[in-house]
């Protein structure tokens, strides 16, 4: 019965991920009734990786990508999604390890589990750069489609440090009719990213892709 209790504990852990809901669209006061949760984020990132790796034909291992991206954000079940303006955010990669280990040491692959994420989180090899990228362009994806459904309004962001950042401001002044083009702006000068990744992220920032929303 144990392993049988592994797994359903395991299981249960994971499941809490699917009230943690992605802190930046809280920040951007999104007007929806239901936000994007961690778990339909993970979701996301993987059919994201299906996708570049069926189109670009990348070459990377798609089965450790799916496992990587499947678990990177599992420290959320502790410590919850910590912002990059928290006080504490400074200390989140140790908070996250130390939460991973206590997650994972009671499985029988724990161990290999939480080697996938220290590489992901290191972001050296090929594979955890890709699962990276895909993390990355999932959020300007759904930022772009909150914005074209009209789930967010410049109108209710008073207290939004992002939206009242000098960067923000600037590029306001310059004509960014959306939230999501101030985000695509930010995450263009704040992550790398290769060429593939980058094609697909410049359709999002120069296209209209309200048409390919059912």
């Amino acid at each position: 019965m144990q392993k049988a209790e592994s797994v359903i504990k395991f299981y249960i852990l994971c499941n809490k991920l699917k009230d943690v809901i992605r802190s930046g669209w809280l920040t951007w006061h999104i007007k929806k009734e239901r936000v994007e949760s961690v778990a339909e984020h993970i979701y996301s990132t993987e059919m994201l990786a299906i996708a570049m790796k069926s189109e670009y034909q990348i070459n990377i291992d798609l089965e450790k990508v799916i496992f990587m991206l499947a678990i990177h954000e599992l420290e959320e079940t502790v410590i919850g999604d910590i912002e990059i303006t928290a006080s504490d955010y400074a200390s989140k990669t140790a908070k996250g390890h130390a939460a991973i280990h206590e997650i994972l040491k009671d499985l029988i692959d724990g161990e290999k589990l939480e080697s996938l994420i220290l590489e992901f989180d290191e972001c050296q090899t090929k594979e955890a750069f890709f699962a990276y990228q895909c993390d990355k362009l999932e959020c300007d994806l759904q930022a772009k489609l909150y914005d074209l459904q009209g789930y967010v309004s410049f109108a209710d962001q008073e207290d939004n440090y992002e939206y009242n950042s000098e960067m923000a401001q600037e590029l306001i002044k310059n004509g960014a009719k959306g939230f999501s083009d101030i985000w695509l702006a930010t995450d263009t000068k704040l992550y790398p990213i290769d060429n593939e990744f980058k094609e697909v992220f410049e359709y999002i920032k120069n296209n209209d892709i309200s048409s390919l929303i059912d």
